[in-house]
């Protein structure tokens, strides 16, 4: 655990957008005020840049809350940190098994049964065979389907899928947990539950990064704090400056 580190520099991310003018993309993205920062390719589409020249040193106890306006560039930083974007410049070095808890619904089959669906889900959250039948029967007790889980998803109401894809995102043993916002799934009962499995998730990873807009649970969770705007990352600071970063804003 003493060996997990996430390691960026100078990592910036660029996404072409073709077939739009970029004065009036320029326009819409000053109305919200977010946004990466817009220029031309080397092909002549519109290019925003997500994320510019960021810089992370991270090793295992650190607990980093990522702050910023919706289109800041906090979730393209996870997705980035998880493996789903490379990077046009720079480079990214994790060291650690990576649980990215960003899209429970990622790769749920309708069609499948319960049972199925744990697998698929399982294998893309970075499990192996080996593992996922191993844990099996616990993330099944987890979920509370029961006979369900032999049933086709799409018989599933929207909290029972909820159910399964957090039991299954959460069995994962991970060394760097990735989190975009604090998950909340379920009923009361079964959030309690929730709650608990993925705070014994946090603990044991060695590194969390997570994103929020609740100042309140980023004190709570976190022992370090980052804003993004604009793609543009502050310099890492101690929690206790959370309000000095949110009035920055």
């Amino acid at each position: 655990m003493t060996d997990v580190s996430i390691q960026v520099t100078d990592l910036t991310l660029r996404f072409p957008v073709y077939g739009v003018d970029a004065k009036s993309l320029k326009k819409n993205l000053a109305r919200v005020t977010v946004g990466g920062r817009l220029g031309a390719s080397q092909t002549g589409a519109t290019e925003v840049t997500a994320l510019s020249h960021l810089n992370l040193n991270l090793r295992a106890g650190d607990r980093l809350g990522l702050i910023g306006h919706n289109g800041s560039g906090k979730t393209t930083l996870l997705r980035t940190l998880s493996g789903a974007y490379e990077p046009d410049e720079g480079q990214i070095e994790v060291r650690g098994r990576i649980a990215a808890l960003l899209d429970l619904s990622l790769g749920l089959d309708p069609s499948a049964t319960g049972v199925d669906n744990i697998r698929l889900r399982g294998r893309i959250a970075g499990m192996s065979s080996r593992e996922i039948e191993e844990k099996m029967d616990e993330i099944a007790e987890f979920s509370g389907l029961g006979p369900f889980l032999a049933m086709p998803m799409k018989t599933y109401s929207a909290g029972m899928q909820a159910r399964l894809a957090f039991a299954v995102a959460t069995a994962v043993e991970a060394d760097v947990l990735l989190m975009d916002e604090w998950i909340s799934v379920g009923d009361a009962d079964f959030q309690k539950l929730a709650h608990r499995r993925l705070l014994n998730l946090v603990e044991r990873a060695g590194i969390l990064v997570l994103s929020s807009h609740d100042a309140g649970l980023l004190r709570l969770y976190c022992n370090k704090v980052m804003r993004l705007d604009g793609g543009v990352a502050s310099e890492v600071k101690d929690i206790r400056r959370l309000d000095e970063l949110l009035a920055a804003a």
